[in-house]
This record gives C-alpha cells, structure tokens and sequence, in this order.
C-alpha cells in the first residue's frame, strides 16, 4: 500500500502565503507525477499544478506566478508553495501521486490521493 500525509493548510489572509506539504510512504518502486488539485465548495475538483517525473511542471492559469510546485525525491514528499493568495484560492487540497508500487510480489501502477487539506484565506 501507499500513503499520503498532508500538511499545511490553514487559515491565511489575503495577499499572504502558505506551503502545504504531501509525503509519501510505502511500498514504492518509482514516481510519476505528483500533483495537487483543490475543490472549493460548490465546484468540481481542479487540478491546481503538477510536476512530473523528469521536473517539468504545469500549472492551472489562475495560479500562475503565486504558486510553485516542488518535490523532495529524497524524501517522497511534494510541495505547493503559494504565495500572493486570493480568496477564491479557498478549498480543499488534495495531493494525488501516481507510482509504480511494489504490491504482494508484483509491481503495479497506482495512483492515490491524500485527505485532504483546508485552505481558507480571508479578506
């Protein structure tokens, strides 16, 4: 099995900053992309950014420029760092990583989410 631990979220103002941590631990082979999408209440989830194996990273437009997308290979974790926040940035976080995870003798694709974690900023 493969788990993720989020961190971070909270309460921020707006125009300030906020990093939110994903570590990610078992059985795992190898990374693919590590992403975060965020859902805010009454809207589907979105992708937020993503940052794929070799380093290359996208981003969703309305978070270009404040937001930046990391990873500790070291250490399996992924980072959003955000920065100049608005109030629509309000949502749930949710860290996703796709692996290949090695699974009672075989080595499989998967790919997991985490819990989730509660961005508010406020005015």
């Amino acid at each position: 099995q493969v788990q993720l631990v989020e961190s971070g979220g909270g309460l921020v103002q707006d125009g300030g900053s906020l990093r939110l941590s994903c570590a990610a631990s078992g059985n795992i082979f190898s990374f693919n992309d590590m992403g975060w999408y965020r859902q805010a209440p009454g809207k589907q989830r979105e992708l937020v950014a993503v940052i794929r194996s070799g380093g290359t990273t996208n981003y969703a437009d309305s978070v270009k420029g404040r937001f930046t997308i990391s990873r500790d290979n070291a250490k399996n974790t992924v980072f959003l760092q955000m920065s100049s926040m608005k109030l629509e940035d309000t949502a749930v976080y949710y860290c996703n990583v796709r692996v290949v995870a090695h699974i009672t003798g075989r080595y499989r694709s998967l790919e997991v989410w985490g819990q989730g974690t509660l961005v508010t900023v406020s005015s």
